[in-house]
């Protein structure tokens, strides 16, 4: 097998792991780092050949770009407190406590390197965090939480990373210049990421095809990254800061198809790359084999020590970090998206998994330090850091499932009925508001204008149908009924249409682009239904 055939086959089982995950209610990352580990045993399979400084820049900016769209600043803005006491706070308290413990006890480790070991396995992954916590129902203050944390813990994460690396390769440190570092790399990768995205928005304007707007979307991430890695920003950052602003502006209110092919797109993109970078996890166990050679016990030793730190340390820092945030409110905000059980505050402790980010800052190690010495204690904290990612990854990934089941943590779904019921009225009004105002201004058939006012109170009706009185939900039941069987024997005339125009295509002197073309229109009538 190749390394191309290798590639295909991750690809191929991120698909299948999605509908197995749903059946055997295990998450598909979690399942594609076993299934990657169950490869990396088998002979014929090769080792990953990957740039290690290729692996944050190929599979970051599409992973985090798709996340990010899932999300808004208000989200954002309502999870300030949290995100700055979990992917700040938290990320170098972690990293400090991991330095500590390596510094004590990994022999021929230098402080820096320690720091170095402490900034990749210091964040939770991401996707980790979302793959898993986003299909177990959770409320969706936690899922914010989660993914506000995953967000933008790996901006401080990497950047700590980058200047503990420097420091153990020159063996020089400046407490201000890190500082300062870290500073100048956000201001660098907000601008960055703040210009590309009103660029982005721009140009969507003009290229109003939009199949060329999807592919637009998919350059920006990578642009917006690779742009602030340049100017010394982080790129991470701009990523985020390029994806929160067009998940605000990207699309009018009335570029549905655009809007729904690029729904359709990025959730393909997210699977496929999720399951390819978790499937990496696994197949790069042969690593962690290579490098324990005949000196197993102290590295599992020394392994186990900074698991247990990591674990450990989220866990003491969580619970009075919560009960912080919910002080800092004068009277108790539900729409500040923090934990407001003990319950939920351990969902959020065990939903801490370390991932893809871990691995490719392991991996991207160097070699060699500026004195012609190998770095510090290389093989160990490659095998440590690995240690900490499957452990936490598999571990507490196939598990959460069970412990939120247990501690019964669950979405607040009565809220979510009473503002899903709000939207549909506020809909429905917005649409007979709209109607009579058309009414004002235009002379309408009878009969038209009271098939309109019909229309008019199902778009809200479909949405939450107990917006209606009981007559008029029964009477809006009737014609529900009556639609979809309508739909139904619609959608099997234009089957038949389809078929025909399909066969069409291989007869005699057939075009097969007006055949294409014929058959995009009855696409087109088949959704709009």
């Amino acid at each position: 097998m190749d390394q191309l055939a290798l590639f295909f086959s991750l690809a191929l089982l991120a698909i299948i792991m999605v509908p197995v995950g749903d059946r055997v209610g295990l998450p598909s990352p979690v399942l594609m780092t076993l299934c990657g580990g169950v490869l990396a045993l088998i002979p014929q399979v090769p080792n990953v050949r990957i740039d290690p400084s290729l692996i944050l820049p190929l599979l970051l900016p599409p992973l985090l770009y798709a996340a990010a769209q899932r999300t808004s600043w208000r989200q954002f803005a309502a999870n300030r407190r949290a995100i700055f006491l979990l992917a700040v706070g938290l990320v170098f308290v972690s990293m400090a406590a991991v330095a500590a413990v390596a510094d004590a006890v990994v022999p021929g480790i230098t402080l820096a390197a320690a720091f170095t070991l402490g900034a990749l396995v210091a964040p939770p992954d991401p996707v980790a965090a979302t793959a898993v916590a986003g299909s177990l129902g959770l409320p969706r203050r936690m899922i914010s939480t989660l993914e506000g944390e995953g967000l933008f813990n790996d901006v401080t994460a990497i950047v700590l990373y980058h200047v503990a690396v420097a420091a153990a390769v020159s063996g020089e440190f400046s407490v201000g210049h890190a500082a300062l570092e870290l500073l100048l790399s956000a201001v660098v990768a907000v601008g960055v990421g703040l210009v590309l995205g009103w660029g982005a928005n721009k140009l969507m304007g003009v290229v109003e095809d939009p199949t060329l707007q999807v592919g637009l979307s998919l350059l920006v991430p990578f642009a917006s990254y690779a742009l602030a890695e340049e100017f010394h920003g982080s790129g991470v950052l701009a990523v985020l800061t390029t994806a929160l602003f067009l998940s605000e502006y990207a699309y009018a209110a009335d570029d549905v198809t655009a809007r729904l092919a690029g729904n359709t797109f990025w959730e393909i993109v997210d699977t496929l790359v999720t399951g390819v970078a978790f499937g990496l996890i696994g197949l790069e166990l042969h690593q962690v084999f290579s490098v324990g050679g005949g000196n197993w016990g102290p590295m599992l030793r020394h392994a186990a020590v900074v698991v247990a730190v990591v674990v450990v340390v989220r866990l003491l820092y969580l619970l009075p970090a919560a009960w912080l945030a919910r002080r800092l409110h004068r009277v108790r905000d539900m729409d500040e998206d923090i934990p407001m059980t003990w319950r939920e505050t351990v969902i959020m402790w065990w939903a801490g998994m370390r991932g893809v980010a871990s691995v490719a800052l392991a991996l991207a190690i160097p070699l060699d330090t500026d004195h012609d010495g190998p770095f510090p204690a290389r093989h160990e904290l490659l095998f440590i850091a690995f240690a900490v990612v499957l452990t936490t990854l598999v571990l507490q990934g196939l598990t959460l499932p069970a412990l939120v089941r247990r501690l019964e943590v669950g979405a607040d779904v009565q809220s979510e009925h009473e503002l899903e019921r709000a939207l549909a009225l506020r809909a429905m009004k917005a649409a007979r508001t709209r109607l009579k105002e058309i009414e004002a201004t235009e002379t309408l058939d009878e009969d038209l204008s009271e098939m309109l006012h019909h229309r008019a109170v199902e778009v809200g009706a479909r949405i939450s149908p107990d917006i209606l009185d009981d007559e008029r939900r029964e009477s809006h039941a009737r014609r529900l009924k009556r639609l979809r069987e309508l739909r139904r024997i619609q959608e099997d005339m234009l089957s038949a249409a389809r078929h025909e125009v399909l066969a069409a295509r291989s007869e005699p002197g057939s075009d097969p682009e007006i055949v294409d073309r014929v058959l995009r229109s009855l696409d087109l009538r088949s959704m709009r239904g």
